[in-house]
């Protein structure tokens, strides 16, 4: 069932994103000061801005997401294995796991379950797998979605933002092949209050997108709108 757009609250959908190489720490806590004012659920940054991102939320209930193997993913398992761990020590509550491509476009799809299910099972956190739909067929999108979820993953991402953005053809096409079964979150190029509405609409749970403050605001002023 489509959820009428005047009923979603955008917040709870939004993860605020800060994922520019040239970020420094106090842009880190500005993203984390602004997910915290809108009550984001969460944030989601570099390994290098986890202990910065900890220390200022503390014990607030808004979930750290560190990024794992970004944005390439052409990573060993034993690199990623550890780039997560130590993400989770830092303070990473969840995380963005970019898959091997490589492997998925081989058809080894036993070396792509054991990436993921190591990950999931060694850090305990949820775990985003992140498909990257724009260098994807939809049968290595369906490939791709199988395997991570029989290896435990939380959800399915759909891009990094580096090479395109979420689609709702291919959160349909997500949701459809899950049935619910774990989460969606569509990332990249995530710009308007509509666009956004309509990601949700598809199926997608959660929206990454480093635009969340004016898709709020721009939220708000259609709300004022429709209200005259």
């Amino acid at each position: 069932m489509v959820i009428p757009a005047n009923e979603i609250d955008l917040a709870q959908y939004l993860e605020h994103s800060l994922l520019h190489p040239a970020a420094t720490y106090e842009q880190v806590k500005e993203c984390c000061q602004v997910a915290e004012q809108f009550n984001f659920p969460a944030v989601c940054l570099y390994p290098t801005a986890m202990r910065t991102a900890r220390d200022f939320l503390k014990q607030r209930s808004i979930q750290l997401c560190c990024v794992v193997g970004f944005p390439a993913g052409a990573h060993t398992i034993g690199t990623k294995l550890y780039e997560a761990q130590e993400a989770v020590e830092n303070g990473a509550t969840e995380l963005d796991l970019m898959l091997n491509l490589a492997l998925l476009k081989m058809g080894d799809s036993e070396k792509l379950y054991q990436e993921v299910a190591q990950i999931v099972e060694m850090t305990k956190v949820p775990i985003k797998a992140i498909l990257e739909t724009a260098l994807l067929t939809d049968t290595e999108k369906r490939l791709a979605a199988e395997v991570c979820l029989d290896a435990g993953a939380s959800y399915l991402k759909t891009s990094t933002g580096w090479f395109g953005g979420a689609t709702t053809a291919d959160v349909k096409l997500l949701y459809g092949i899950t049935k619910g079964k774990i989460g969606i979150k569509a990332a990249g190029g995530i710009k308007t209050a509509d666009q956004a509405i309509a990601l949700i609409q598809a199926g997608a749970n959660r929206l990454g997108t480093s635009r969340s403050l004016s898709i709020i605001q721009e939220r708000e002023r259609q709300s004022d709108d429709e209200a005259w």
